[in-house]
């Protein structure tokens, strides 16, 4: 999910705050996966009533990886990537389970640039400058990602253009 905001004042400039799209509350994790764990331990519970216990383990370990699965995608949600764009500068600001870290590159020398796919890896999006370079994006779609690319081609424009904030498409 892409967010977007204009600045006033001194600082004038623009915000994109990037933000994975998370369906499920911890809560409904829960219930979602509490339900199917009575499902599948009331089927295994039946076939091992019946003498077939190899049956058990592989439903504990099917709920296992379901389990695991749902945390990594509840702890997904609290990942963000902040872009500011300035007359001056860029910054990106990334929070996840690590911590905030903030990179930032001067407008005028930096530029956007979509690395393209090769077989089954999505696409990257990265900004550069100065031998610098920093991902962005690498929670969205390849559709999204692409929108973001061309987004920040007009905002950013290429080495050694700083086009205008309030000229950008849709700003």
């Amino acid at each position: 999910m892409v967010d977007e905001t204009a600045g006033a004042g001194a600082r004038r400039g623009l915000a994109i705050e990037l933000i994975p799209n998370c369906s499920l509350t911890p809560r409904q994790a829960l219930g979602f996966f509490a339900s199917l764990c009575v499902v599948s331990f009331a089927i295994a519970g039946f076939f091992v009533a019946r003498g077939l216990w190899p049956v058990l383990p592989f439903a504990g370990l099917e709920m296992a990886v379901l389990g695991w699965a749902l945390y990594a995608s509840l702890r997904r949600r609290r990942c963000t990537q902040t872009i500011t764009v300035t007359d001056e500068a860029i910054e990106v600001v990334t929070r996840d389970a690590r911590g905030a870290r903030t990179e930032s590159f001067p407008r005028h020398w930096a530029r956007a640039r979509l690395v393209r796919a090769r077989g089954w890896h999505p696409s990257r999006l990265v900004i550069e400058s100065h031998g610098r370079s920093c991902e962005i994006g690498g929670l969205l779609t390849e559709e999204e990602r692409r929108g973001l690319h061309s987004r920040l081609r007009h905002v950013i424009g290429g080495v050694n253009e700083s086009p205008a904030l309030h000229a950008a498409p849709g700003a």
